[in-house]
This record gives structure tokens, C-alpha cells and sequence, in this order.
């Protein structure tokens, strides 16, 4: 299958939803709208929303009323994307190839804006305008696994370890916790709220379950990799500041060419994952190789 024409149908689609999602940036306050759309709309793959929809569909699903829930995902995301490029974070001044968001709005709006994507991912999912035709029996165990991986035992948690360790001689298990917490855990749960809204079977579940952990490792390790080999233009953000923050990675671990090995043997994990499915799930295969190929 073509996965990049894949991803770009889904992309149109998840973007058309998350229009539905968040007021007009004219919308009074006006200065947190357009801060919140400025990031939002500011060129992401939508990678996220579209694990959780190509994860129904290996399970046969049709996904037009997941739409909104997947969306949650990118409102989920880019909150924690504009903290992350906070000051008192990671302090970084570019993202996706323009300005973060407090450098163009000031910190206080930005803080501002990334609260008011996360509390609208919650509106959303607790809203039955927007969800209505999904029953609050498969509902609530999402708004579940989307709260537990945003917070302290996921990425909240991930990054206050990511930052405590700056500058420390962390060992290789601290180095997987930020990892699998402070990224994978939200992967992970994009693939788990597909598979709970589609009904998954135990041990249906418990594949896709393995296969987003998976998947959420690779990402991260690819993430290591570009920030040594890529290039500005290439990742759309300054690379080289994992090293200039004095920040373990998998390559400072291992150098870069068994970190290439070991992304490569943790995506064909992923796949793994998935040889009870037919060819509905070709698209998650498809896309753990996306994802350890990538150049942004």
C-alpha cells in the first residue's frame, strides 16, 4: 500500500474535524484562540489520530464517528508540544519550522493555550453533541486511558524525569522511562482508543496494546537519531539540543548505527504484533516502517 498517500487522506480528515473542535481564532478571548490554532494547524502529520483510526480499521470498524475522539489525540498532542517549548522546559524556539508559540505570544498565552487544548480534549470527549453516536460504556474507558496517559503515570511524569535528568549520568532504565512515558504512552493510547472504540477482542486488545509500546519506542528512538543526523530544514525544529542540554539518548547510549538497528528491530516487533490480523491492519504495518523512516 501506498502509506503516504495513506496518511495524507487521514490527515485531511483529522484536520477537518479538529476545525469542528476549536473555535475561530476571532473567537473572544481571541489571543488564546489564535494561540491555540497557531499550533494546532501549524503542519503536524496528525500521526497520533491516524494510529488510533488505522487501529479500528484493522478490527473492521468504520471510523466517522471515532473522528472527534481522534482528534482529542492532536488537541492532547500539541498542548504538550507547546509546554514542552516552554522556558522553563525545554526552552526551544523553533517547531515545525516556525516560531513555538511563546515566542510569538508570550509565555503567559502560551501556557494558556496548551491548558486550554488539553481541558478541550475532555470537553470534547465528555460532550454528546460531539460524541453522541458512541455509547458511554466505550466512552468512558477512553476518557480513562487518554486522561491516564496525559498525566502523571504518562507524559506529565515522563517529562519531569526527562528534565531531572539533564546534565546526570541517568542509566539505560531511566533513559526507557522518559521514553515510553513522556512519548509512548500517548502512542500507545492512540492505538488502545481505536482499538476500544472498534470493540476489541482480550487478545486483540492486548496485540494493538503491544504493537502502540512498540511503535511508541521506535518513534522516540527515530526522534533520538534526527537530532544527531537530521538537519533544521529536514525536522522543522533546531537539532542538536539533546546533546547541548547534556540529555541521555538511545545514541549516547549506543551510538548511532546500533540505535538504527535497534529502531528497525523494535518496529518489526510492532509488526509482529500483528500477524493474527489480515490486510485491514496493513496500515499500522505500514506505518511502524514510516515511522523509524521518517525525516521529520
Amino acid at each position: 500500500m501506498d502509506i503516504k498517500s495513506y496518511l495524507s487522506k487521514k490527515k485531511d480528515l483529522v484536520d477537518k474535524a479538529l476545525e469542528k473542535l476549536v473555535p475561530p481564532a476571532k473567537t473572544f478571548p481571541a489571543s488564546v484562540h489564535e494561540a491555540m490554532r497557531y499550533s494546532l494547524f501549524a503542519g503536524g502529520k496528525r500521526v497520533r489520530p491516524i494510529l488510533a483510526i488505522a487501529a479500528a480499521e484493522a478490527l473492521g470498524a468504520k471510523t466517522t464517528d471515532l473522528l472527534p475522539l481522534a482528534g482529542t489525540l492532536e488537541l492532547i498532542h500539541t498542548y504538550s508540544l507547546i509546554h514542552d517549548d516552554l522556558p522553563a522546559m525545554d526552552d526551544d524556539d523553533l517547531r515545525r519550522g516556525r516560531p513555538t508559540c511563546h515566542k510569538v505570544y508570550g509565555e503567559a498565552i502560551a501556557i494558556l493555550a496548551g491548558d486550554g487544548l488539553l481541558t478541550m480534549a475532555f470537553e470534547t470527549l465528555s460532550d454528546p453533541r460531539r460524541t453522541g453516536k458512541v455509547p458511554a460504556n466505550r466512552l468512558l474507558p477512553i476518557i480513562k486511558e487518554l486522561a491516564t496517559a496525559s498525566g502523571v503515570f504518562g507524559m506529565v511524569g515522563g517529562q519531569v524525569v526527562d528534565m531531572e535528568s539533564e546534565g546526570k549520568d541517568i542509566d539505560f532504565p531511566t533513559l526507557e522511562y522518559i521514553h515510553t512515558h513522556k512519548t509512548g504512552a500517548l502512542i500507545r493510547a492512540s492505538v488502545r482508543v481505536g482499538a476500544l472504540y472498534a470493540k476489541a477482542g482480550k487478545r486483540q486488545f492486548t496485540a494493538l496494546t503491544h504493537y502502540g509500546e512498540m511503535v511508541g519506542l521506535a518513534f522516540q528512538i527515530a526522534d533520538d537519531i534526527l537530532d544527531i543526523t537530521g538537519t533544521r530544514e529536514e525536522t522543522g525544529k533546531d537539532v542538536g539540543s539533546d546533546l547541548e542540554k547534556g540529555k541521555k539518548t538511545f545514541p549516547s547510549f549506543y551510538g548511532l548505527e546500533e540505535s538504527r538497528r535497534r529502531a528497525v528491530e523494535v518496529a518489526d516487533r510492532a509488526v509482529l504484533s500483528l500477524k493474527d490480523f489480515d490486510k485491514k491492519a496493513d496500515p499500522l504495518r505500514e506505518l511502524a516502517k514510516y515511522i523509524i523512516n521518517r525525516v521529520n
